[in-house]
């Protein structure tokens, strides 16, 4: 009788320290609590995915600095170059139908030709373009073709780097919105359509390229740190309504941001990235081919340099974001994007060994010496949502 009631009573305490211990809920929101008085955020969104469910989402601090309202779920936020998936996504559904191929020469897609002047005898492909290896400059304006035009610029020589198209690698925002530009014009759908309908809308999530489509109420305002202050950057959300009046399809598309343009909540790109993790199909609606979604997920920039990132098809392999070292070996990288625009930080990432992600995003941070607020927010969910 002695020996049963001490292991009730044993039982009893284990229940009652079980009661006390915090929940993942409790722990995440410590958690990021934690980045949020380091980096002094505006507002945070996170989610965490694992085993193709959501096991947490969470909104803190504003959507609106100014008049403190508070940062909600269903809130959307300018993505930034993460949208650069999504159009890449989409090239791949025609890829998937034999309309296009990677291999396919750009001047024949988008009706001019495009070459680097220093190597003229080489042709730039959609996979090159796509992976960031096709030798095209970042322009201060890339929101045009009109640099990489010969009928406005010539040999258009300052587009371009000396190395040969497919030997070097430099990220390109320009080269984004010529590849966003492609889709519009070979698939003869306006860009900001075709992906809001065949992606976005397809998988069941709200968002978009076009402000003008979009409930401006939930728009979670971006803010830049001036002189000590937050202050609201007007670009972030800034209608194209003016110059849609002489739109010319297949070639205005970088009006919309292929590069970095997409509007969505943490909560519907976690969904949108599970399609990814799921290798193209999400919640029974398959977005493109197992192959392709696996292509967008391999290397196409391998520089043998085992500190580097490698790059795929606008997704690209992280090394050192998560402490745990299973996760910093070859084999074994996490993979996904970022992205940095008008104060805006987001992350998309996953490990598609044991089938987790996390996305995170806030619409304004100040920067802390040495540190880095996507690892700082990426590790603080693992830590308390994922990690055993």
């Amino acid at each position: 009788m002695r020996i049963s009631r001490f292991f009730l009573a044993i039982a009893a305490s284990l229940l009652m320290l079980q009661a006390c211990a915090p929940s993942m809920e409790e722990k995440a929101a410590q958690a990021i609590n934690e980045v949020m008085a380091e980096f002094q955020n505006v507002g945070i969104a996170a989610v965490a995915v694992k085993d193709g469910k959501i096991i947490y989402n969470g909104s803190f601090g504003y959507k609106n600095y100014e008049t403190k309202a508070p940062l909600q779920d269903d809130d959307v936020m300018r993505i930034a170059s993460i949208s650069k998936s999504f159009t890449a996504t989409s090239l791949l559904q025609l890829v998937d139908k034999g309309i296009i191929s990677l291999d396919d020469d750009v001047s024949d897609l988008i009706g001019f030709k495009i070459r680097n002047p220093h190597h003229p005898d080489i042709p730039i492909t959609l996979k090159m373009v796509l992976s960031h290896t096709a030798s095209i400059k970042d322009k201060e304006d890339y929101f045009t073709l009109d640099h990489l035009n010969p009928a406005v610029y010539g040999d258009c020589i300052e587009s371009y780097y000396e190395y040969k198209p497919g030997e070097g690698y430099n990220y390109s925002n320009m080269g984004l919105n010529l590849a966003g530009t492609i889709l519009e014009k070979v698939s003869g759908v306006r860009f900001d359509d075709y992906v809001r309908e065949n992606v976005i809308w397809k998988l069941g999530l709200y968002g978009g390229h076009n402000i003008d489509s979009l409930d401006a109420s939930k728009f979670a305002l971006i803010y830049n740190k001036e002189n000590g202050e937050y202050v609201a950057s007007e670009g972030a959300y800034r209608s194209r309504a003016a110059e849609m009046q002489g739109y010319v399809m297949g070639y205005s598309a970088p009006l919309f941001s292929p590069t970095g343009g997409v509007k969505i909540s943490a909560l519907d790109l976690a969904k949108y990235m599970m399609m990814h993790m799921n290798y193209g199909e999400y919640n029974g609606v398959r977005i493109i081919s197992e192959e392709s979604s696996k292509l967008m997920q391999t290397p196409v920039r391998v520089t043998g340099d085992p500190a580097a990132a490698e790059y795929a098809l606008c997704l690209t392999e992280f090394k050192d974001y998560i402490e745990d070292e299973k996760y910093n070996v070859p084999g074994n990288y996490l993979i996904g994007h970022t992205g940095g625009a008008y104060g805006l930080n987001s992350i998309m990432i996953w490990s598609p060994a044991d089938n987790w992600g996390i996305v995170a995003m806030t619409n304004g941070f100040t920067s802390v010496k040495d540190k880095s607020f996507l690892k700082s927010i990426t590790r603080a969910v693992y830590n308390s949502c994922i990690k055993e």
